[in-house]
């Protein structure tokens, strides 16, 4: 008798990487690095930042992501929904403290608005849903690139105004930590490129390592400080609520925008997919240099709407990959229907020549009998008459 195993349904992808972060934080919870190890912790997550955006600066190719930019509008769109629109919407969400929302899930909900977009999972999800990959692909990269810089700026700007404690030696932070080792990747790119496509798959572990490093020594810190006591399970089930509608709102205007500015049905795709979406990977570095200690609640809405954010557009993108078959299924017919009607349309005088010549051929054989039919009765009476005048 074969065991029933539990899978998860198709349409309800659970990410991996998620499940070791999940298992990170409770780690810290369970094992928080204090005292001495903290700071052994600390500088570990620091050097492990500066590695991580090396590897982005090395891995992400400019020129694969100028090149789009013949393509303008569509990046320009997916530019404003990520740093414009999500912003707008988050700092709309500030009427929701402190009824609905904490100031400091505010505050988290804030930073994931400003966070870039995701590469790999918009290629992923335009390439099931049969839209233009190439476009998500340069989209997803120049968002990510646009974003080293404009991310922090952003954060400086808003979450100080937001009242989240944010100053300038944390721009001084992204810069040292972010940008210089992003530079420094991008300037040894054209040498160690080989290397890094090669070694892909072992860097790919250096890269979610990397990050699961940031998650602990900043969920420690957490633990050490008691901030999670902030946070209680009806907070946090409305938390989920707004992110909800954060990403429906989200949707919607990348979706209904797209057409309405008149884009095909590839790039609406692409657009839908890259302007709704946001960089788990990107965001978690950036949220422990920028919150220090309080990165713990900082990266949390990020990481509950990384999770949201794969189930639905799994679920989207399989919904578009049908009514794409669809469409095509009803194109091949209309040809087909269109190919039979002109085919039938060409027979009709062909076959109408055909008629009028076997008309023609019958009346000529009625004409040829009945003429030969005639002059057959007509010797035949020209010999009896003549009989008879001899008998005479």
């Amino acid at each position: 008798m074969r065991r029933s195993v539990f899978r998860l349904p198709s349409w309800l992808p659970v990410d991996g990487f998620l499940v070791a972060l999940v298992g990170t934080v409770g780690l810290a919870a369970l094992l928080p690095a204090a005292g001495s190890a903290a700071t052994v912790a600390d500088g570990a997550s620091t050097g492990a930042v500066a590695l991580l955006f090396f590897l982005y600066g090395a891995r992400l190719s400019t020129k694969e992501a100028m090149d789009g930019l013949r393509h303008w509008r569509l990046h320009l769109t997916t530019l404003a929904c990520t740093f414009v629109v999500f912003p707008l919407l988050g700092l709309a969400a500030r009427a929701l403290v402190p009824q609905i929302l904490t100031p400091a899930l505010y505050t988290g909900l804030l930073f994931l608005c400003l966070v870039p977009s995701t590469v790999q999972s918009s290629i992923a999800f335009t390439s099931i849903a049969r839209g233009n990959v190439a476009a998500a692909i340069c989209a997803g990269s120049f968002s990510s690139l646009v974003g080293i810089v404009l991310t922090p700026l952003l954060a400086g700007l808003v979450l100080h105004g937001a009242g989240a404690g944010f100053s300038a030696h944390s721009l001084v932070s992204v810069a040292v930590q972010l940008l210089l080792p992003f530079v420094a990747g991008q300037l040894l790119r054209r040498w160690i490129a080989g290397f890094l496509a090669r070694h892909r798959k072992v860097l790919g572990r250096v890269d979610r390592g990397s990050i699961l490093l940031v998650v602990y020594a900043a969920f420690s810190a957490g633990m050490v400080q008691g901030i999670w006591h902030q946070v209680s399970p009806l907070r946090l089930l409305c938390l989920v609520g707004v992110e909800a509608v954060l990403l429906a709102a989200m949707l919607t205007v990348t979706s209904y925008g797209s057409r309405l500015l008149g884009f095909e049905r590839g790039d609406r795709i692409a657009i839908t997919f890259a302007g709704s979406k946001k960089s788990l990977a990107a965001g978690l570095p950036m949220a422990g240099v920028l919150f220090g200690p309080q990165a713990g609640l900082a990266v949390l809405p990020l990481m509950l709407f990384h999770q949201m954010q794969l189930m639905v557009c799994a679920v989207l993108a399989k919904r578009y990959a049908a009514q794409a078959s669809t469409d095509e299924q009803a194109n091949a017919d209309e040809h087909a229907n269109a190919e039979e009607h002109a085919k039938g349309t060409q027979d009709v005088p062909v076959n109408r020549a055909a008629h009028r010549t076997q008309n023609e051929a019958g009346n000529a054989t009625a004409n040829g009998t009945g003429y030969e039919a005639g002059n057959g009765t007509a010797v035949e009476t020209a010999h009896g008459a003549g009989a008879a005048r001899q008998l005479r």
